[in-house]
């Protein structure tokens, strides 16, 4: 998953120099940029030692350095488990704890913390290479014990743990599953003890990751750590079409950057007319038809004639609305339009001054002889 050669010897990251954040996959997964890293360390004395390690797939926990062992962001170390141990990156330390403890809900002064035991030797490392390796393969039989079952369940990943002695597998299901007999299978045929989380389709695609309609990773995969509840009225007040295909995510619920802008939307249409206003005129009723909150304009239309569309400024609607407050009716809306002129478009040769033919091959007139 990620850089083996983000580990650090003596304080000094070795490999890509990178520490930890290479950006190899899954060294960059939800990474904290530490901006006190050239800065002495603030915060209390509580969480002084204690140090942000990250697993696979961007898991986080956070763990005390009780041994005070010299280690530092982009070591890999051997952490306490509930049974034997685990193996992770150091992916935070210092001043930016506090900060991230306060985010997550975490009290360091009631929480008890597990502990750093080691930096990791070859042996562990070796020994959680071999783990790591067998996870497809036991993901992929694990789909089948649970398909032979019945089991309404989507078994979508597997994480050993460092010293091999546990496997968790993360599954979505649409209700309550019954799995206790795919355990029992499972614990046969792999000789280990088994973990089941159930997660939602949103965590399950921040653990898979994957590429984005924008081109880049996404969004929950590399930085977004809440899942907010995102609903179909943030598309209709940024004026986007309820196109399913186009506004769902890789999780098939709707994409969680539809929440983004949605504030700077809300606040700009405060004093904006709304969609469905109507003018009255004299030559009929107008409706609104489209609005542009960025040019200030809309664009409405005649109940009698829906073909021509009368583009009005944010200025214009409001003093109409107050005519017909009044009791009153404006003469027609051809009187408030905004006229656009088009200015004469020059074409160039942008091709150059040679001509598009210039590649042809001409064909050669032939010479006749004349005979005496």
């Amino acid at each position: 998953m990620s850089c083996n050669s983000c580990s650090s010897s003596n304080g000094a990251p070795a490999g890509c120099k990178n520490n930890g954040t290479c950006g190899t996959d899954g060294c960059n997964k939800l990474t904290v940029f530490d901006w006190l890293e050239n800065m002495e360390p603030i915060g209390e004395e509580v969480t002084s030692d204690i140090f942000e390690v990250r697993f696979k797939n961007g898991r986080k926990q956070y763990y005390k350095n009780t041994k005070e062992l010299g280690i530092t962001i982009g070591d890999l170390v051997a952490v306490e488990a509930e049974r034997g141990y685990d193996i992770g990156y150091i992916t935070l330390k210092g001043g930016l704890i506090p900060i991230q403890l306060k985010r997550k809900k975490i009290n360091p002064n009631t929480t008890e913390f597990l502990s750093i035991l080691r930096s990791v030797s070859e042996k562990d490392i070796e020994k959680w290479e071999n783990s790591r390796n067998k996870e497809e393969n036991i993901k992929k039989k694990s789909r089948e014990l649970a398909i032979s079952l019945n089991l309404k369940m989507k078994i979508s990943d597997v994480e050993y743990q460092g010293d091999g002695s546990k496997a968790t597998f993360y599954y979505t299901a649409a209700g309550r599953v019954d799995f206790r007999q795919l355990i029992r299978d499972m614990a046969r045929e792999f000789n280990t003890r088994i973990e089941m989380k159930q997660i939602g389709l949103r965590e399950e695609a921040s653990r898979l990751g994957g590429i984005g309609s924008c081109g880049r990773e996404l969004c929950c995969s590399t930085w977004l750590t809440d899942f907010r509840s995102v609903t179909t009225s943030a598309a209709r007040y940024q004026q986007l079409s309820l196109n399913p295909q186009k506004l769902a995510g890789q999780c098939g619920k709707l994409k969680c950057c539809l929440n983004y802008e949605l504030d700077f939307y809300q606040e700009a249409l405060k004093d904006f007319p709304k969609s469905n206003t109507k003018l009255l005129t004299e030559k009929g009723l107008a409706y609104c038809q489209k609005i542009d909150i960025f040019k200030k304009t809309l664009w409405f239309v005649y109940k009698n004639d829906s073909i021509n569309w009368h583009k009005i400024s944010e200025e214009n609607v409001k003093k109409i609305l107050k005519i017909n407050q009044s009791g009153k009716k404006i003469d027609n809306l051809e009187d408030y339009t905004i006229s656009e002129t088009l200015s004469d478009i020059n074409f160039e040769n942008v091709v150059g001054q040679d001509s598009l033919t210039r590649f042809d091959k001409k064909k050669k007139k032939r010479k006749f002889s004349k005979r005496i």
